[in-house]
């Protein structure tokens, strides 16, 4: 039996790879910052084989700890950086642990020779940190593929523009090491979406799923969504997550970033689809994902579907 290291494998998208992992008979052993706060992680022990599930308290910024963390595993998934959009120090919170991380990271991968195959949960940020705005010159129409150049701002986010960074900061390190016994693959999903596994009260994805629903801004950048109805490119949690188990089980795809996403919409249609309303737009592929399709058999669920299971 495979033991994979999933860094970050209790939060909302984690959760779901975990389960991927458990469901296809694998050990895993699953990172959490904090062993003590059982409620962050409780749940995956309600999981199928979660007899074959353990736990590890980590700090991707902790260089010891990410050795012992990946020291036994065969494939580690990096899942464990910050999705935070309120931030009081994007530095301490956001750039800190989400570069210095996958820098460490990267830096214990290279003297690991456990380890054969490393997935990153990297961000459609990745490729555009204006998301879900137009990377650059493009309009709300362009379609934007990996064939894009990528695009950032120093106007974006900050959790963009770090995710941007970490990113850059992985294709450095492939190319700087072409002999790497180890195959690296990311993927950059969009805004992920549908129904979390745990009641975690602390899931930037499911908060967000919550204001849309109720057509609630709690700041300027959320407001901006609604004053502008702004388009988006969603795609299933449990996409993501099929997603990851396919990049890490699938050889040869060492150095691919894969873009995940499914269709895009305007927010107020997101509004009316997580009320179980029918949406007044026809969806549209903005965010094209046949390269995952076609290289990880991944068929992407519609929009609908997905915010519909967020309701159940």
């Amino acid at each position: 039996m495979k033991k994979i290291g999933v860094i970050g494998g209790s939060g909302f998208i984690g959760s779901h790879i975990t389960k991927q992992f458990l469901d296809n008979g694998y050990e895993v052993k699953v990172s959490t910052r904090d062993l003590s706060n059982l409620k962050n992680y409780q749940h995956l022990s309600e999981l199928n084989n979660a007899e074959n599930l353990s736990f590890y308290e980590l700090d991707v910024t902790d260089k010891s700890r990410l050795e012992n963390f990946v020291k036994d595993c065969d494939i580690v998934i990096h899942s464990g950086t910050p999705f935070q959009l309120d931030v009081e120090d994007p530095q301490r919170d956001l750039f800190e642990p989400t570069i210095k991380g996958t820098e460490n990271f990267l830096e214990v991968i290279q003297n690991s020779s456990q380890v054969k195959k490393v997935v990153l949960i990297a961000s459609v940020a990745a490729w555009n940190t204006n998301f879900p705005l137009p990377a650059g010159h493009k309009s709300a129409s362009d379609q934007f593929s990996e064939n894009d150049t990528p695009f950032t701002s120093e106007d974006s986010h900050p959790y963009a523009q770090a995710k941007f960074i970490a990113n850059q900061t992985v294709n450095d390190f492939i190319k700087k090491h072409p002999n790497l016994d180890t195959e690296i693959v990311s993927v950059s999903p969009v805004m992920v979406m549908g129904k979390s596994l745990s009641k975690r009260e602390d899931s930037t994805s499911t908060g967000i799923q919550f204001l849309f629903k109720n057509k609630i801004a709690p700041n300027p950048f959320i407001q901006m969504f609604y004053d502008e109805d702004v388009t988006m490119a969603i795609v299933n949690v449990k996409d993501v997550a099929i997603s990851v188990y396919k990049a890490a089980t699938i050889s040869g795809l060492h150095g691919k970033n894969y873009l995940l996403s499914s269709e895009t919409y305007p927010v107020s249609d997101v509004t009316l689809m997580l009320n179980n309303e029918l949406p007044k737009h026809a969806a549209e592929i903005i965010y094209q994902n046949q390269l995952a399709e076609r290289q990880l058999g991944v068929p992407f669920q519609s929009v609908q579907s997905t915010l519909k299971e967020y309701n159940t």
